[in-house]
């Protein structure tokens, strides 16, 4: 009871942070706009449109963290874990599609250019809204870290590059008021769309390799070898051990050799020890083992060792 009283706390902890995002993005963005107005900067606009992406993300990421807290079902056996990939791929492509428009608008700047008005003004409203963000992103990559969850790290790490690109922003467009070289304003645009491009490439590689079962990293693999071979006497070896991440589920399934003459009972016990080991020690780990007799045992008899193939 205690684990699933847990369970349902996390999930609506993720749920909640999801939810508060969207708000949180508005907000922000209704200063980046404000700012964008008051100066005329093609640099804040910049900054503005990637905020629109924010919103779009944000809702798309609550979308996605709701569908992969539904139970499996009969036409998805192995639950819908997978669906928050769906969203961080979106907001790659979203990214990418902001990057695209900023540097249409730069073109648009470089043609017809105009003074900044009003700079000092539109900066410190810029300068609250990157304070937002980044304690914000802060608190999203945090929270989906330890969650396992893909699309609250993916609006993370997207709200992070935002501050990144508003601080830089920051310090051009004081360096163009201060030097009156209006040339800094479009050309930190296009710097803004290059680290947003580099951004949503980044987005949508990682939730590709989450869509390709990605197996688990290679400390993470040493110790869940480690706790099956903690866990496994009785056995007389483990081979052919699979790993692969599906958001918060880490998959797991192997081979367990015991004596031909050991008893289904015998061997059920000791798959038990094994998975209860798994679970104390993985968030929403599933395990799947298939038991073999000792002539399907990859190591000559007699090994003491680890009981790996």
């Amino acid at each position: 009871m205690a684990a699933i009283a847990a369970k349902a706390a996390a999930r609506q902890r993720i749920a909640s942070l999801a939810f508060w995002s969207i708000v949180v993005a508005f907000v922000v963005l209704a200063l980046k706009l404000a700012a964008w107005y008051v100066t005329g900067s093609v640099a804040l606009y910049s900054d503005a449109l990637e905020s629109i992406v924010n919103v779009i993300a944000s809702a798309a990421a609550y979308w996605a963290i709701q569908v992969s807290y539904k139970p499996a079902d009969q036409d998805h056996p192995f639950g819908h874990h997978k669906a928050e990939y769906f969203s961080a791929v979106l907001e790659g492509v979203l990214i990418v599609l902001a990057a695209l428009l900023i540097l249409n608008e730069v073109w648009r700047s470089w043609q017809t250019p105009t003074p900044l008005e009003q700079p000092w003004e539109g900066l410190a409203v810029n300068g609250v809204a990157t304070v937002i963000n980044a304690f914000w992103a802060w608190t999203l990559i945090r929270a989906g870290r330890a969650a396992k969850s893909p699309a609250l790290v993916a609006d993370g790490n997207h709200i992070m590059t935002d501050v990144v690109t508003s601080i830089g922003v920051f310090g051009g467009l004081v360096g163009a008021i201060l030097t009156g070289w209006q040339i800094l304003d479009p050309a930190l645009a296009v710097i803004v769309a290059l680290n947003i491009l580099w951004q949503g490439w980044h987005v949508i590689g990682s939730s590709m390799n989450g869509l390709m079962d990605r197996a688990v990293d290679t400390t993470e693999h040493m110790h869940i070898r480690d706790i099956i071979s903690a866990n496994c006497k009785g056995a007389l070896e483990v081979h052919d051990l699979k790993t692969r991440i599906a958001g918060r589920a880490t998959f797991i399934e192997f081979h367990l050799v015991v004596d031909a003459d050991m008893t289904v009972g015998a061997s059920h016990v000791i798959c038990d020890r094994i998975e209860d080991a798994l679970k104390a020690e993985i968030p929403s780990v599933r395990v799947t083992i298939h038991v073999e007799p000792d002539d399907e045992a990859k190591l000559p008899k007699g090994t003491t060792a680890v009981p790996f193939a």
